[in-house]
């Protein structure tokens, strides 16, 4: 596969920007390569500007829900384009994507559009402080909820750390208040609420994590958090940035019965536009301004391209049962892979949740960060190798989910199948 031009664009991108991206998975150097250049997608596919063409799991981390370009969201954006991109000022169109959000998230009674899951995270905190005015958080170690300052907190193996900053420029004194612990372990939760439980404002889970590749909750992992956050009196914000609208259609959610005091969408929320909502609990969210007193504002917040697709991109998944058939499709590769991988006499683990799914080059099930990080990445780097050179895009990391689309095809299916056939069978 030639990957010149590609190559001559990131050297020359190199020069103007970090690393040579905008965002740092982009760079492909935790697969110690170079990334190819897109000029365009369409449906299931990307293309490169040397020419090639990949069928595409990563779409946009997520939010394409419905493929590349789906023609009634680009015919809705053209309509909406010609009437100006931005007012600043109310639109009826944000009361109208409200709508349908709360309809499919009954636990969001309000909610504010912000422009990225990073955003969404952040206010919802905030939210959460300043409405039970305490200031301590829980989150856990893998689990990505943006890169606000008191977010980037690293926690020592298996135990609860207090204040250790993992990004340079984050200062003890902001990261302080976060406690962070092994994801799924009820246990610890219970531990640091017997210790501290009055000074917790809240616990912030991805309640199907997707940031250490995809790691599924263990049983009674999300009720245990509810059921201890209730008891002390802390809120409960699910963070469905990424698997909102795909672990099903209300998201994890739905799927465990469990309702949250405040919800993080984002993604597939905006139909591939920069959007992210947060809400839940109208006694909580009318604490914002300019209702109450805890503020949060954004000039594009609510812009009219983004909502425009994300209702478009809403009322596409309310019919007809979408997301089950997208989920099918994914468990139809899924299965694929496991048996290319079984008649290779490699052993994998290939999560999945609705039309997310991971693949763990590990002997045993991945259930926290620890273990992730235990699978074997250099095999994970020359299956990714491989499967890129036949035209498969996968997420360039094994720390990151992979996605399905309503416009994969059976075609597109069988092709990743075949490829991960012949990727698998390389001495690996």
């Amino acid at each position: 596969m030639n990957l010149q031009k590609s190559a001559d664009a990131f050297a020359e991108a190199k020069k103007f920007m970090p690393g040579g991206v905008n965002s740092p998975v982009r760079s492909f150097s935790s697969v110690n390569s170079n990334p190819p250049f897109i000029s365009h997608g369409f449906g299931s596919h990307i293309f490169d500007i040397d020419g090639n063409s990949y069928v595409d799991y990563v779409l946009s981390w997520g939010p394409l829900i419905l493929g590349h370009a789906h023609p009634k969201i680009v015919d809705a954006l053209k309509n909406a384009v010609e009437r100006g991109t931005s007012y600043g000022a109310p639109t009826e169109l944000e009361t109208q994507l409200a709508k349908l959000v709360r309809k499919i998230y009954p636990s969001m009674e309000v909610m504010r559009m912000v422009n990225s899951g990073t955003e969404a995270t952040m206010s919802a905190l905030r939210v959460a402080r300043g409405y039970t005015g305490r200031e301590k958080i829980i989150k856990f170690v893998g689990c990505y909820h943006g890169h606000s300052d008191s977010l980037l907190v690293k926690t020592g193996s298996g135990a609860a750390t207090f204040g250790e900053p993992s990004s340079p420029g984050v200062t003890r004194g902001t990261a302080q208040d976060t406690i962070t612990l092994p994801y799924n372990d009820l246990n610890a939760v219970e531990n640091i609420f017997s210790q501290c439980g009055e000074e917790i404002a809240a616990v912030i889970v991805e309640p199907v994590a997707g940031n250490m590749g995809l790691v599924l909750p263990k049983e009674n992992f999300l009720r245990g958090l509810r059921d201890v956050t209730k008891k002390f009196g802390a809120l409960l914000i699910f963070d469905e940035v990424m698997c909102g609208f795909r672990v099903s259609l209300g998201g994890a959610q739905e799927k465990y019965q469990i309702t949250p005091d405040l919800t993080c969408l984002g993604k597939i929320v905006g139909g591939g536009l920069p959007c992210a909502v947060y809400g839940g609990r109208e006694d909580i969210m009318r604490n914002v301004s300019p209702d109450g007193r805890i503020y949060q504002a954004g000039t594009l917040s609510g812009n009219p391209l983004a909502m425009t697709a994300g209702i478009e991109t809403l009322k596409i998944l309310l019919e007809d049962n979408l997301t089950e058939k997208i989920s099918a499709k994914t468990s139809k590769l899924v299965d694929g892979i496991k048996s290319a991988a079984k008649s290779a006499n490699v052993t994998i683990q290939t999560p999945q949740a609705g039309s997310m799914f991971g693949i763990f080059f590990s002997a045993n099930e991945v259930t926290n960060f620890d273990e992730s990080a235990a699978a074997n990445q250099e095999m994970f780097k020359k299956f990714f190798a491989s499967m890129l050179e036949q035209g498969i895009y996968l997420a360039p990391s094994q720390f990151e989910t992979l996605f399905m689309s309503a416009a994969h095809t059976d075609e597109d299916i069988a092709k990743t199948i075949d490829a991960a056939k012949k990727a698998l069978s390389f001495e690996l």
